[in-house]
């Protein structure tokens, strides 16, 4: 990378970081915290405010995406992040859990996804560009292991209302890496066409991917329905749980220089084979532990395999999104991906909790290996277009 790339990546990881800590960090004490406000007697309340926010991302990122192809990315993304803002502090405040679901929901309207990963493409070359999105994805999954170890004694502390306080504070810090700390964007010519969703939604290269997000976090929600009851069997209580998700992350990161090796030899398409494979390989080996009270060493190395795969993924879909897409339509076409992303959470818990109580833990695995043989075969045939030239780092554009 060049000092530019580094810089853009670094930054635009850290602003991904700060607001997906602020989203972690309410997670593991939401039910719990919420449970106290009037209304948090009904568990279907609560599970609104935990999940609306994943529908209002869901609706925004596509729209959001065009916005920044039309109005720039960084005015896109400083809008999201005091949306987010606003929401977090309406949390704060909130008197009642229908309080909460309604902040919630502006907090998901910040959706600036698609917005953040189109810049870091646009400030990118193609052959470093997987290397950019594994920043961020290792970013947002460090902050996922860290809010575990960190979220129950600071809402021990503070509570929940102290948690999203800290959630505003944590969405203005991202305005100030934007501003101050991001590099400029590329310029815009004013006779380069508009990008329209038509553009996307014909590309059947960049369907294959976006279905492929949706499948893993469907994968990924339904798994985590499962897999904390699965630790309590084996006799690790819910406050030490992190003592396996940890581990398993930080050792995932370990194995991303094969996938930058692999950029580097034009091989992204047997890192894509790779990671499904590995992906439905994880969902077996569950499926076939479950019901034999899998050990906490067995546990452990699944999670450990199954974080490789999603590291893997996360970082080689969104990049492979940016080439394939026309590039008027970049934002668009990366707003569309992420729509998928969010869907695929809503999917995989709501699916997830209706096979666990009407057929048990081994039927979401069956679900899960399905889910995964399904996009293998589907991703097996995955374009991978060859990297572009370079461009001039000094001045940040193509």
């Amino acid at each position: 990378m060049t000092p530019g790339e580094r810089r853009a990546s670094l930054s635009l990881a850290g602003i991904f970081a700060l607001r997906m800590l602020g989203l972690f960090l309410v997670l593991p004490v939401f039910a719990l915290e919420a449970a106290r406000l009037p209304g948090g007697n009904d568990p279907a309340l609560i599970g609104l405010a935990m999940g609306i926010y994943g529908l209002t991302q869901a609706v925004l990122q596509a729209p959001l995406g065009l916005a920044s192809d039309r109005l720039g990315r960084k005015k896109v993304i400083v809008l999201g992040l005091v949306v987010f803002a606003l929401g977090s502090v309406l949390a704060a405040l909130a008197g009642s859990v229908h309080m909460l679901v309604a902040a919630r929901a502006v907090q998901g309207a910040g959706a600036i996804s698609a917005a953040v990963t189109a810049l870091l493409a646009d400030l990118t070359r193609d052959e470093v560009r997987t290397k950019g999105m594994a920043l961020v994805g290792m970013s947002i999954a460090g902050m996922f292991a860290l809010s575990l170890v960190v979220a129950p004694p600071l809402a021990g502390v503070f509570g929940l209302t102290g948690l999203f306080w800290l959630t505003a504070a944590l969405s203005v810090a991202g305005i100030a890496l934007v501003l101050l700390a991001t590099p400029p964007e590329p310029a815009r010519h004013a006779g380069q066409p508009r990008g329209r969703l038509a553009d996307v939604w014909k590309h059947p290269n960049l369907w294959r991917l976006n279905l492929g997000v949706f499948v893993l976090h469907t994968v990924q929600m339904a798994m985590w329905g499962v897999v904390p009851a699965l630790l309590v069997q084996a006799g690790l209580q819910k406050s030490l749980h992190w003592h396996v998700y940890l581990p398993a992350v930080l050792a995932s990161f370990l194995m991303l220089g094969g996938l930058f090796a692999a950029e580097r030899r034009g091989q992204l398409r047997l890192v894509l084979r790779f990671g499904i494979a590995l992906l439905l390989l994880v969902q077996l080996a569950l499926l076939l532990a479950s019901p034999r009270a899998p050990s906490l060493w067995t546990l452990g190395a699944l999670m450990f395999l199954f974080f490789t795969a999603f590291n893997l993924l996360e970082a080689t879909q969104p990049s492979l999104i940016s080439r394939l897409a026309p590039a008027q339509a970049r934002g668009a076409a990366l707003g569309v991906y992420n729509t998928l992303q969010s869907l695929g959470l809503f999917a995989g818990g709501a699916l997830g909790g209706w096979l666990v109580k009407g057929f048990g833990p081994p039927a979401v695995f069956v679900a899960t290996a399905t889910l995964a043989a399904l996009w293998l075969i589907l991703g097996w045939a995955q374009i991978v277009p060859p990297s572009s030239k370079p461009f001039n780092s000094t001045r940040g554009g193509r």
